[in-house]
């Protein structure tokens, strides 16, 4: 075993950068952070790793990443987190600096999810779990 230092991927930035460019998200913010003067009804994916773990013996990071998906209304924010749900599990098999993506697993599908911080938004929450191999 090395004792160098792990270089852990940035898994937000991974899911965004996955995400931002596809074209079945044309229009829609992809970030780990809202925008400035958001209030829910932009399309939006919000992106935050909420936890998970290393498993060092198979030198594997896996992460929880929460979507927070937001649209200006229930039906555009609903097809906007199906869309990202199915983009995102397209993420298998791709690399990211030394970081290789083993798995997508969809720990919890997208759920409605009121946000009473942004009362004009409609959101969608849904958490998935990655593979991340590390070089």
């Amino acid at each position: 075993m090395s004792d160098a230092p792990i270089a852990f991927p940035d898994v937000e930035r991974l899911v965004v950068d996955h995400l931002k460019n596809r074209t079945e998200l044309t229009g829609v913010v992809v970030d780990n952070r809202p925008p400035g003067g958001f209030d829910g009804t932009q399309k939006a994916v919000l992106v935050s790793r909420t936890g998970g773990a290393w498993v060092d013996d198979r030198h594997l990071d896996e992460p929880l990443v929460d979507l927070e998906v937001y649209g200006p209304d229930k039906t555009t924010a609903h097809g906007v987190a199906l869309a990202a749900r199915a983009a995102l599990l397209q993420a298998r098999g791709t690399s990211y600096g030394t970081a290789y993506v083993t798995d997508v697993v969809e720990a919890d599908g997208p759920r409605w999810l009121p946000d009473y911080n942004r009362p004009a938004g409609n959101r969608y929450l849904s958490t998935v779990r990655l593979l991340i191999r590390l070089a």
